[in-house]
């Protein structure tokens, strides 16, 4: 009886002297994702008022995730070997640099720009702070992926509806949503520097960029959890980009503050069937989740082709709570077996596999997107993540977690 409290208390004290330290974190993560979304309102004013093709909103999207690529394969031998703080305030002085841009951009190479700084500042602070979460509450993994989990999603709803808002009721919409958010990153900026380092087992060696690996004895943990992250984030790069306009067109409604709506509902929608099924096992979170998108996904050629406002809003509802399901249960099943002396490592290969899945299938959407028409191309990327779906739902089923006795590590 003890020993349960004895556990339950590490559980939920924060190894760390600053006690703020765990809520920082969470708030980094939200900003993070909240700066990933927040042009996604804004799109359909640029592709308006600069004549982008879609193709060119997918590359300005797509270099985001080139930028997060380069990230997740180099921050994490990083931080592990000269701490969290130096990469977290890098990353923010970078987005901030990249605001900058978006506020002062009169062409799209600009925007390509702003955006291939955030990709490389987001995916820094999501992989970085992802394993500082563990380093302040070593003994509370899951707990750790769910609250990451919804920071993330939290910060993109507040972040879309705000830019959407500002933009609907401004005279400079494509300004004041970057200022505002400009003014929150100074903030968190301030309190970085002021944050003790939280990896305290730092080795401050050479750094040895190597190419993404993770310990043996977690390799079919690992493949597991990046399955679900590369199904979910591949269906988040196409709403993110080009579902907002295909909103507009199918509904016919061209207010930005719809747009925002719909995005901001499905990110609350995950955030809340993340937080909900945090008591649920892991693995069958993911496989819900999985099973769920197959079906919202296909629902959504429906709702797109009936131009019902309402059914496009309840799909994007049940959409994101099967993404939080399949993200969520992903990301904490690997929270919860990754060793403290390769979190980073880990956290990189993870998110690396999530930003090729999320770059590469926007791309080939946006380019056929701009031969076909969206509206023509939708049908066909729904179908085709719904069958990834699929598999990824039927491997979790089969699968079962092993631990094989050699611990050399497995290269990606």
């Amino acid at each position: 009886m003890a020993s349960t409290a004895v556990a339950a208390t590490q559980r939920t004290q924060t190894v760390h002297p600053q006690r703020w330290s765990y809520l920082l974190l969470l708030s980094l993560l939200a900003l993070a994702l909240g700066c990933s979304g927040l042009p996604s309102p804004l799109y359909p004013i640029y592709q308006e008022q600069w004549d982008m093709s879609p193709l060119t909103v997918t590359v300005v999207f797509a270099v985001y995730a080139i930028g997060a690529l380069g990230s997740a394969l180099t921050v994490g031998p990083i931080s592990d070997a000269v701490g969290r703080k130096p990469v977290l305030i890098t990353a923010l002085v970078s987005i901030l640099t990249g605001l900058v841009l978006f506020l002062i951009a009169t062409s799209a190479w600009q925007l390509i720009l702003a955006r291939f700084l955030h990709g490389m500042a987001i995916g820094a602070i999501t992989v970085v702070a992802g394993a500082a979460l563990l380093d302040v509450r070593p003994h509370d993994g899951a707990r750790n992926g769910m609250a990451s989990g919804v920071a993330l999603n939290v910060g993109i709803t507040i972040t879309v509806l705000g830019a959407a808002a500002a933009a609907q009721w401004t005279t400079h919409p494509l300004r004041v949503p970057f200022a505002v958010v400009g003014v929150v990153v100074l903030a968190m900026l301030a309190a970085v520097i002021a944050l003790a380092e939280p990896h305290t087992g730092r080795t401050g060696g050479r750094v040895r960029i190597q190419r993404p690996s993770i310990p043996q004895e977690i390799a079919s943990d690992f493949w597991f959890s990046g399955i679900g992250i590369m199904t979910s984030w591949s269906v988040l790069g196409v709403f993110l980009s080009l579902y907002p306009a295909l909103t507009q067109q199918a509904t016919g409604h061209t207010s930005i503050i719809f747009v925002g709506i719909v995005v901001a509902v499905m990110a609350a929608a995950s955030a809340a069937s993340q937080w909900l099924s945090g008591r649920i096992d892991p693995r069958k979170a993911a496989i819900t989740g999985d099973l769920g998108m197959i079906v919202s996904l296909l629902c959504a050629i429906w709702a797109l082709r009936s131009g019902s406002t309402a059914f496009v809003i309840i799909d994007s509802i049940v959409l994101g709570a099967a993404f939080g399901l399949a993200f969520g249960g992903s990301l904490r099943h690997l929270n919860d077996v990754a060793p403290p002396e390769a979190r980073g490592r880990v956290m990189s290969a993870y998110y690396l596999l999530g930003y090729l899945a999320m770059g590469i299938p926007t791309v080939i959407a946006g380019a056929l997107s701009s031969r076909f028409g969206t509206a023509a191309v939708f049908p066909w990327f729904a179908v085709a993540v719904a069958l990834a779906c699929l598999v990824a739902a039927l491997l979790g089923a089969l699968g079962g977690r092993t631990r094989p006795v050699t611990e050399s590590p497995v290269n990606l």
